[in-house]
Formats: C-alpha cells, structure tokens, sequence
C-alpha cells in the first residue's frame, strides 16, 4: 500500500465517523490532508505528479458541483470529492463516483422506504399504482423529517472503498 493509500483511508475513516455523528465534513481534515497530498505528489512525481492531483482534484470538484447548487447536498461532499480525486488522479475519482451513485441509490431507496413505513403511507404505493400518487407520497415523506436525510459521505466514502477494493489495493 502507497503513502498516498494510506492517507485516503484515515481521511475516509475520519470524515465517515463526523457526517455519520453530526452530518458535517470538517474543512480542518481536509484542507491539511489537500495540502500534504499535493507536498508527496511534488516530491514523488514531481510536475506530472502535481498536475495529476490537480486534474483530479477539479474533476471531484466538478462532479458534485451542479447536486450541490441544487441544494442536494453539503459543500464537505464536494471538498471530500475533490481530496480524493487529488490524492488518487482523475480516473479514481470517475470510477469512485460511478460506485458512489449506485451506494447512494441504495440507501436513499432504503431510507424512503424505511420513512413510507415508519409513516404507515407504503400500503397506498400499492394501493394506486401511479406515479402521481407515488410522487405525491414521498413528498410526504420528505416532508416529516428533514433530520433523516441522506448523509452522502457515507455513499462518497463507500464509492472510494469500492474503487480501492477492485483496483486491488485494499484486499478482503
């Protein structure tokens, strides 16, 4: 495992514990791990690593930028994109979004039905099978608790995790 691994699983390890504990990515862990990404690049692969890490960086950026915008979710999940995409390059990023939609698919499905539930509304998702009620029904949902949302770093550190595992650098 390279330094560079090494530092994305602290940094993955840490920021799952703060969003899962107060639903925040904390600029002070990310803006030092940036920092000392960008010193090993340098140091170890000198211009082309640097420009490596900040091509991943913006494409992080970018990827989260617009769901951000429309208020989908936190400025942490776009900084966390943007470290990682800076600490493994451009291509992990791309991959690591790809694993992170398909996380975050799963576990909003999840949550809406566990609220269709807990509201006692899923019986009328089958009662009417339209998607006029169906959308009428989660707004409902979303409406009851707006403190059971979706703490996306969970999605964007599984979504890592998954793209480490099948690159082969973390082994099961």
């Amino acid at each position: 495992m390279q330094l560079l691994d090494g530092l994305l699983i602290i940094l993955l390890g840490i920021c799952l514990f703060t969003d899962l504990k107060s639903r925040k990515i904390y600029n002070k862990v990310l803006l030092p791990v940036l920092f000392l990404t960008l010193v090993i690049q340098i140091i170890s692969n000198g211009w082309s690593g640097l420009s490596s890490s900040l091509l991943g960086l913006f494409v992080g950026f970018l990827i989260l930028l617009i769901p951000y915008m429309m208020k989908g979710m936190g400025a942490g999940d776009v900084k966390l994109m943007a470290v990682i995409g800076a600490i493994q390059g451009p291509l992990f990023i791309v991959t690591t979004a790809v694993y992170m939609a398909v996380i975050g698919g799963v576990v909003a499905l999840l949550l809406i039905l566990f609220r269709l539930i807990k509201t006692k509304q899923w019986f009328s998702l089958f009662h009417r099978n339209s998607l006029m009620t169906y959308g009428m029904k989660l707004a409902v949902v979303r409406s009851h608790s707006s403190n059971q949302t979706l703490p996306y770093g969970v999605a964007i550190v599984g979504g890592a995790l998954c793209t480490m595992i099948f690159q082969g650098v973390i082994r099961l």
